[in-house]
């Protein structure tokens, strides 16, 4: 058998502080649960305070990591973003890894707090205004990374930027699929900045390939082939948290399944020509930062 990388590859990562978003269910659980086994400090953000509370009394009997904490993060409302970074700026001295990982799947039209549609709003925009928020803290933590969870999904889709909360025609799908493409676009663009900077943060993407998770309770279709097909959250999460720890991770890299980036252990994949148009990735960030009033501001560390 090949020596595939696995969690077992996780050197000691005691004086780490990570967050992980949407930590409560699913490969967010997953990676959060593997990190704290490895001793990092852990923040699990989470919007449902039952939940969330839940999954870190239940990781710190498992495997007894006291350090690790829950803090009330929803994505859909930005001033909940504010608080929740306030917060971590407050209490920590350092950030080593963000996992942006929360999201929502195809779901029927909703609005954020803030107007947004839901899966732009969560998967993309709520994630870009907390990295903006947290970004001096990154920046400030030498080698710290940041790891955006995108989707095989990204490949069908398109930024429709004269319609971007889908106001007009509204199809899960495809909302679920520009989320996805916004995930990657900001990523390699993120990565660009940091780069520019001479910055030792590195911006890399994962997904997952077909993994059994809550994210897909809206689509009959994965409740009645998930048992079959899917894998389970803890191979789903390898990618996610390759990007995160492993040695042999550059800037911009991104990470899915072995097989047929569907299935089995982490290796370095390929993107959709779209998710790399310079000119798309910046049109994004400019609209992000209309639609979230956050400002990156990338001298934070001089």
């Amino acid at each position: 058998m090949k020596n595939y990388w696995t969690k077992h590859n996780i050197n000691d990562l005691t004086g780490k502080v990570a967050i992980v978003t949407g930590a409560n269910s699913g490969i967010g659980f997953e990676t959060a649960r593997v990190l704290s086994e490895k001793n990092a400090q852990v923040i699990f953000a989470c919007r449902n305070d039952l939940w969330g509370k839940y999954a870190v009394n239940k990781v710190k009997l498992d495997c007894g990591n006291t350090n690790i904490f829950y803090k009330h993060l929803n994505l859909a409302d930005l001033s909940s973003i504010h608080k929740f970074s306030e917060n971590i700026i407050t209490e920590f001295d350092s950030l080593d890894i963000l996992v942006n990982n929360a999201g929502i799947m195809m779901c029927p039209y909703q609005k954020t707090i803030d107007g947004f549609e839901m899966q732009i709003g969560v998967n993309h925009f709520g994630h870009f205004a907390l990295m903006g928020l947290l970004l001096k803290k990154i920046m400030q933590t030498p080698y710290s990374r940041v790891v955006n969870v995108s989707s095989l999904y990204h490949r069908p889709g398109n930024i429709n930027f004269d319609d971007i909360n889908s106001n007009q025609n509204y199809h899960p799908v495809k909302a679920y699929q520009q989320s996805k493409l916004a995930n990657l676009l900001f990523t390699y663009e993120l990565a660009r900045k940091f780069k520019e900077e001479n910055s030792s943060t590195i911006a890399v993407a994962s997904h997952p390939g077909w993994t059994a998770t809550n994210l897909q309770k809206y689509k009959f279709i994965f409740k009645m082939f998930n048992p079959i097909f899917a894998q389970k959250p803890p191979m789903g999460a390898l990618p996610t948290l390759y990007g995160a720890v492993a040695e042999n991770v550059e800037n911009a890299d991104y990470f899915g399944p072995r097989k047929l980036e569907i299935w089995g252990y982490p290796k370095k994949v390929n993107s959709s020509k779209r998710s790399k148009d310079l000119n798309l990735a910046k049109r994004l960030w400019q609209l992000s930062e209309e639609m979230t009033s956050i400002s990156f501001d990338f001298k934070c560390n001089n």
